[in-house]
């Protein structure tokens, strides 16, 4: 039996009707993307990527877009032959590294997502916390004393660039790298710097696509929604364990500065974005306060 083309067509004007509870929902609303993992090297899922951010803001929300980048630089330095040192997951950044990882975050990989989302229709504007002093940063100090050379964490966040960006069909693509005492550069864990962005705005949503489908049970099945008050237990009795800790703590000091709801969510699984904000069924793990 063959389908008619006019039924077709009713079955994607259902699924449009179903999504405008959805898009009244964040109309207007400012909602921040963490992209990264595996998921940025596919190039048939950062175009979808890109697609959903640019219907995101034809519908009223407004995106901003926050990049990792951390294979990249590994890729890069080995190619230049430096080496690349690391404590707990950290990357040790001296001088030298820190050049070659501003270029590689700041010039190759964000002019990328900016070219993608200009391909598909969008106006994407390509930035660093140093633009405008967005985000300023101070020294990441370790308890055990380890000197990370030039990595930072957000000290402060200044929005001006932001407001003017904001609402004028541009899409904001944010490369972690912020401005430290005396000008020089440093290099932010991405996760952080999209918590810290996405504070400072009051974004109703912010969302982490990562490389699992969110926060998991001991039986590896999908946590949909937890309170920030549930997290420590879980971490305590080993449900969250690894590198989904740094995770939810940055969930947790994202809702404190005032973001609505954090989603984790699975970056490939495609359109992600557009399941989890506008369908009922919603994709990941949502953590609210």
């Amino acid at each position: 039996m063959t389908t008619h083309p006019a039924d077709s067509a009713l079955e994607q004007a259902r699924i449009l009707m179903q999504a405008l509870p959805h898009m009244q929902r964040y109309d207007d609303a400012i909602v921040v993307v963490k992209y990264g993992g595996h998921a940025m090297g596919d190039d048939e899922v950062a175009r979808d990527f890109s697609r959903d951010m640019v219907l995101l803001e034809q519908s009223g929300v407004n995106p901003v877009v926050v990049h990792g980048g951390g294979p990249q630089i590994g890729a890069m330095l080995k190619r230049l032959g430096v080496e690349s040192r690391f404590a707990d997951g950290l990357r040790i950044t001296d001088g030298e590294t820190m050049g070659i990882v501003e270029m590689v975050l700041a010039g190759a990989i964000n002019k990328q997502i900016v070219g993608y989302i200009n391909a598909v229709g969008g106006r994407a504007i390509g930035l660093t916390g140093k633009d405008g002093r967005m985000v300023t940063a101070k020294k990441l100090e370790r308890p055990d004393g380890v000197d990370l050379g030039y990595v930072g964490e957000p000290d402060k966040v200044d929005t001006t660039v932001l407001d003017q960006v904001l609402g004028r069909e541009l899409i904001p693509v944010l490369a972690p790298v912020a401005q430290g005492p005396g000008g020089a550069s440093f290099n932010v864990n991405a996760d952080t710097f999209a918590g810290a962005i996405a504070g400072a705005l009051g974004a109703k949503r912010l969302l982490f696509l990562t490389d699992v489908p969110g926060v998991l049970d001991k039986e590896k099945k999908l946590i949909e929604e937890l309170k920030v008050s549930d997290i420590p237990g879980l971490i305590a009795d080993g449900t969250i364990t690894g590198g989904m800790i740094p995770k939810v703590e940055t969930c947790m000091y994202a809702i404190e500065r005032g973001v609505e709801g954090v989603v984790i969510l699975d970056g490939k699984l495609p359109h992600a974005v557009l399941v989890e904000l506008l369908t009922d069924h919603g994709a990941g793990t949502l953590i609210t306060r």
